[in-house]
């Protein structure tokens, strides 16, 4: 077998060979925790955690490592506005909180915890080692002005603009830092210089000065430190292409590493025809979702389009995910209870329908599944197909049960539970909780939904009503209800 793969940097479909035979290591990029996470963070680690699925089911040891961003300039701004409008929560507690609403967005989806998911606040010495490596070969400065800001020379990287296929001269310059102290304003910042706007807590000490890391120099470093200095895939989204990728890819090569051998990127969600943004007003929250639907519905929908196109979201997808996912339980309950009566009295029954029908949890092989299913995931991924394969295998199986044919049942039903396996799918598996999702949704919500609950309390204490109130009216919309009390603020469904 033969895994295909699309890799945006050479811009076609490859062959995916690991570099250590039965091993493969991903780094994908985590959420940086400013806000809530919404559909296009659900729909970005969905993606991997099918490509993670898959590469276990084809009996590789996969080691995936995704980050989360735990400071950054919109992290500092966020708590500050905050601030300024009479909270307390300090940016690390925002940080952290948020963090944990993004926790329970992946665990209420089934979404395997990573490897490892380090912080960006506990690899500041690698940065700054990364940072001193990249100035002695030549390719980083620090700021013209005296400051402590050191930036990357993106001049002295000749290959810099490879993976978006740009040309330096056609660049806009850079926007994640000021153009102070540059040599040209296209360069992007290393390390950033303390400012007395800034909190103490958000500074770490440094060669150049007092300061703290640019965003794309954390994913280099944390990379290199737990997958080395080459590894197999590094994912994320498509908007993360540029400048964040290319940033990361010139400066760990300028470095010396070999870094990622295969970029992968997921599409995007449009929701109405438009790309989902807060500008818009069109974002959709991961509690607003786990409230309207299951969570294995959820995780059907939001992984049944292929991973690079982009997501449509409507007021119907939901429902429309939830019957062609009633089908597949439909012929599980229908097998089972075939399977169970066929049998000559009820004990050896259960047996059976325990033998052929119990979810794997994880173990399913490619001996199991059928050939079109295996031809779809090796050709980069393609899910529309495997669920195609799926939902045959469940036609096919309905009418064997009609037809009073148990050796093609059982044939199909084994097809039908590996495959839902494959893909993180079986309602039935412990992954959903103990009512088919219902204790992992819950657990979720609540999470999500008491975060958003903090954030209406402090607008309310800050007399900031128009945000008070759309955080209830957009929590109204997807049926939680508010009741305000004098010792504090209860939600329930409608």
């Amino acid at each position: 077998m033969t895994q295909r793969i699309y890799d945006t940097h050479k811009q076609a479909i490859v062959d995916f060979v690991p570099q250590q035979a039965g091993k493969v290591g991903m780094y994908v990029c985590g959420p940086t925790v400013q806000s809530a996470p919404h559909i296009g963070h659900l729909r970005s680690v969905l993606v991997y955690d099918q490509m993670r699925r898959w590469f276990r089911a084809t009996g590789h040891d996969v080691t995936l490592i995704r980050n989360v961003t735990d400071i950054d300039d919109k992290i500092l701004d966020n708590a500050r506005a905050a601030q300024e409008s009479g909270g307390t929560e300090e940016w690390w507690a925002l940080a952290y909180r948020v963090e944990r609403e993004f926790t329970a967005a992946y665990d209420a989806l089934g979404v395997l915890a990573p490897t490892y998911e380090p912080r960006a606040t506990a690899n500041i010495r690698e940065m700054v080692a990364l940072i001193g490596e990249l100035i002695e070969r030549g390719h980083a400065y620090q700021a013209n002005d005296g400051s402590a800001s050191v930036y990357f020379d993106t001049g002295s990287w000749a290959a810099y603009g490879s993976l978006t296929r740009q040309r330096r001269d056609q660049m806009e310059d850079a926007a994640d830092s000021e153009p102070v102290g540059k040599r040209d304003p296209r360069d992007f910042a290393l390390w950033k210089a303390h400012r007395d706007t800034e909190p103490a807590t958000a500074s770490w000490p440094s060669p150049w000065g007092d300061g703290r890391p640019g965003w794309h120099i954390e994913c280099s470093a944390m990379a290199q430190r737990y997958l080395g200095d080459a590894f197999d895939i590094h994912g994320g989204g498509l908007d993360l292409r540029f400048p964040h990728h290319e940033n990361e890819l010139a400066q760990s090569r300028a470095a010396g590493q070999g870094f990622a051998n295969h970029w992968v990127h997921n599409g995007l969600v449009h929701t109405g025809g438009q790309k989902m943004s807060k500008s818009l007003g069109n974002s959709l929250f991961a509690a607003d979702l786990l409230a309207q639907a299951r969570p294995v519905v959820l995780r059907y929908f939001l992984g049944a389009a292929h991973y690079r196109s982009t997501l449509e979201y409507s007021a119907g997808s939901l429902a429309e995910a939830a019957a062609a996912f009633d089908r597949i339980e439909g012929f599980l309950e229908r097998a089972e209870e075939y399977i169970v009566g066929a049998a000559e009295d009820r004990a050896a029954g259960e047996a059976a329908a325990e033998l052929y029908l119990a979810p794997l949890g994880g173990a399913a092989t490619t001996e199991s599944l059928p050939a079109e299913f295996t031809a779809a995931m090796l050709d980069d991924f393609a899910i529309p197909q495997a669920l195609a394969a799926l939902h045959e295998a469940v036609r096919a199986g309905n009418s064997a049960i009609d037809a009073g044919d148990g050796d093609t049942l059982l044939h199909r039903a084994i097809e039908v539970v590996a495959m839902l396996d494959v893909l993180g799918l079986d309602p039935r598996d412990s992954l959903w909780g103990a009512a088919s999702g219902n204790a992992a949704a819950d657990t979720a919500l609540d999470a999500l939904v008491v975060g958003l609950i903090e954030q209406r309390a402090e607008a309310r204490a800050n007399k900031d009503f128009a945000t008070s109130d759309a955080i209830r009216d957009r929590l109204a919309g997807a049926g939680i209800i508010l009741e305000d009390s004098p010792t504090g603020t209860r939600w329930s469904h409608a």
